[in-house]
């Protein structure tokens, strides 16, 4: 495993150099805001009084050197645009600003950043397939006028676990009303109700109705939206099928510079370098590191892997979300003909609409595990229905809605009422049968307010930030707002950074390519993409039983151990049959990035000694106050290092020709 530093709660954890680094926090009121970073002193000396946790960011290099359509678009439409400031140079690109991700931050990002220069927006599949495109619930924001600012952060707060940072609250809460209504000027259509204004739903852990919906298929008319958008931009290209392998980072004495990202075209298996004087990461997140999610296939962790090996400062990744109610196909009355790639999610609004859970003798027991019974927070609700499993013996729970009219359910919840029905349950009559799934990362790559990250040149939006504003827990449809605001606050100090940078073509060749594996031998590739299957998916096994809704620090150290040993044979039986460690392909790429997530996660939640959120360890069942501060993971020496810690590339330095000054990459010829 590459030598980490996960420091949490002011606890020491070695690393590899046998250094001991630590974060110390200071918390005031409902929010941890103030750390340093401290190694082998002692801690007074390093406690810098004025500095935000969400701002501290940019501290960190000195410490460390190491009616809704379904596809929006038609096959046989073209993405590619060319227009002349996109600069061409065989497998390279060269772009003013990178995005990779097309979901709702990467979209709106892309959208703004195009005003001042080209963008290359780079998507792993087809520009739909991401999280925003199943997001049912909708955007929490303040647009009641009984509701209010102040009670929206304090409902994220307290669904947060007092863990959020309270000035990322602040700003989340503040100018989300202004970033819905421009979605609506954009061309998004949300319900309204009979008196001609914004239908609001409400939801678990809201004490108001605040949640703008289309339905029950929100994200898929925000995708709209934002894709037709983009595409009539004629500033900005999309790549779809465009697999990110790893960021294009130089280094200047303590500074670590993005200079863009290497790519694999999963079409034509070339690889293609997109060259850009700025770089956003949104990539979503890692939930497929779990067997049972509600995210799509493309949700492999890339960004946060990537992110981690181009050592960005990670946060937060015990937090691990599992929304409390996916379909659970073992009680359907017509069961599906083939196991589903993602769970099918059964939105949070069902709940705040009135459902309630039952287990199978029709008990209700939310009331026995929290006064807001159904409408408790995601974590609350998920470890409940996972006790009443595991108490009982079965495999699933009831979400009951069939009490409401059936217009009403009808018209609120089309989607999962025709999904329902293909498998002959009728939810206007019947329970629908529920489970827990790995649904939402609230950890990621540590953000400052306008997206910032250690790395000069990166910026992060989306599910792969971890911004402070879901502390130990995500309040619902609280995921999209935070992505459209952190991805508008990104845009102006991106679009400083890219006026102040200078771009050579010939900066591409600082870095060696990876290669496409075409000299292996068929037979070759035939034993090693099995083996890397059934390594992903005794990987996410492991995850489930062992680093699950309820942890202890056994099974944690269990699930550390046997990842560490199914990470070796894995690497040893790919390095056997001829696979270079310059080698890329999609389906090696994307286990790597599992195994570094997975890594991230457990380190992670090993440091901290206390149940907190979404971390629940039998071992510290309790909520201690002293322990109220994020876990931060700093990368550190990488000797001894495996393949999915370390950069394909060796990454150049200032003596391999390379001059760097605010982010102006001069060549020496």
């Amino acid at each position: 495993m590459q030598s980490l530093t996960c420091i949490a709660m002011a606890t020491c954890i070695p690393a590899g150099s046998g250094t001991l680094q630590f974060r110390v926090t200071n918390c005031k009121g409902n929010s941890c805001r103030k750390t340093a970073l401290a190694s082998d002193a002692p801690i007074a000396r390093f406690l810098q009084k004025d500095l935000s946790w969400s701002k501290a960011v940019s501290k960190v290099p000195q410490t460390h050197r190491c009616a809704f359509s379904a596809p929006p678009f038609q096959k046989n439409q073209k993405l590619f645009k060319v227009i002349s400031s996109c600069k061409v140079d065989g497998p390279t690109r060269c772009f003013d600003f990178s995005v990779i991700g097309s979901g709702i931050a990467g979209l709106c990002y892309a959208l703004e950043v195009a005003k001042y220069g080209s963008v290359a927006v780079i998507t792993k599949a087809e520009s739909h397939e991401c999280n925003t495109n199943y997001a049912q619930g909708g955007v929490s924001a303040v647009l009641c006028p009984s509701d209010s600012v102040e009670s929206h952060m304090k409902d994220t707060i307290v669904a947060g676990a007092y863990l959020c940072d309270e000035e990322s609250v602040r700003v989340v809460c503040t100018e989300g009303p202004e970033r819905v209504r421009e979605l609506i000027a954009m061309g998004a259509s949300f319900d309204h109700g009979e008196d001609g204004n914004l239908h609001l739903m409400r939801e678990g852990g809201h004490s108001h109705h605040r949640i703008v919906h289309a339905a029950d298929m929100t994200g898929k008319e925000i995708e709209r939206a934002l894709l037709k958008a983009v595409i009539n931009n004629p500033n900005i290209f999309v790549f779809e099928h465009h697999f990110a392998i790893d960021l294009l980072t130089c280094q200047d004495g303590s500074d670590i510079n993005c200079l863009g990202v290497d790519t694999l075209n999963t079409k034509t298996l070339e690889v293609i370098r997109f060259l850009s004087k700025v770089t956003l990461l949104a990539s979503g997140g890692a939930g497929h590191i779990y067997p049972k999610t509600t995210n799509p296939l493309v949700a492999t962790g890339d960004g946060i892997a990537m992110a981690h090996r181009a050592q960005a400062v990670i946060s937060n990744m015990e937090f691990v979300q599992f929304h409390p109610t996916a379909l659970a196909d073992e009680g359907l009355p017509i069961k599906p003909t083939k196991l589903r790639a993602k769970a099918f999610l059964i939105s949070e609004a069902v709940r705040g609409d009135g459902g309630i859970l039952y287990n199978l003798d029709m008990e209700r027991f939310m009331p026995f595990y929290d006064e807001r019974a159904e409408l408790a927070p995601r974590d609350v609700v998920a470890r409940s229905i996972d006790d009443q499993l595991k108490k009982r013996g079965e495999k699933y729970v009831l979400l009951d809605i069939s009490h409401k009219p059936k217009e009403e359910i009808l018209s609120h919840f089309p989607n999962i009422s025709s999904t329902c029905l293909l498998h002959g349950l009728d939810i206007t009559r019947h329970p629908i049968p529920v489970v827990p799934a790995a649904h939402y990362m609230c950890g990621g790559v540590q953000a400052g307010l306008q997206g910032e990250t250690n790395v000069k040149g990166l910026y992060v939006a989306g599910e792969v930030a971890c911004t402070g504003l879901h502390g130990a827990n995500r309040l619902a449809s609280n995921s999209l707002l935070e992505a459209l605001v952190f991805a508008r606050r990104a845009v102006q100090p991106s679009v400083d950074c890219m006026k102040s940078s200078g771009l050579d073509m010939t900066a591409s060749n600082l870095w060696p390519r990876p290669a496409v594996p075409l000299s292996l031998e068929s037979n070759v590739t035939d034993k090693i993409l099995p083996m890397t299957k059934e390594s992903r998916t005794e990987l996410q096994a492991i995850m489930w039983n062992y680093v699950g809704i309820v942890r202890s620090t056994m099974r944690l150290e269990t699930a550390k151990q046997k990842i560490s040993n199914l990470e070796a044979k894995w690497e040893e039986c790919l390095f056997q049959h001829g696979w270079k460690p310059t080698m890329a392909g999609p389906e090696i790429c994307e286990m790597r990035n599992l195994f570094c997530c997975a890594k991230l996660v457990i380190s992670s939640a090993l440091s901290r000694h206390e149940s907190r959120g979404l971390h629940y360890t039998v071992d510290f069942p309790h909520l201690e106050e002293s322990k109220r501060l994020p876990t931060i993971i700093v990368p550190s020496s990488t000797v001894n290092s495996t393949w999915s810690s370390r950069q394909l590339h060796k990454q150049p330095m200032y003596q391999d020709g390379i001059k760097l000054c605010h982010n102006t990459i001069h060549i020496n010829r």
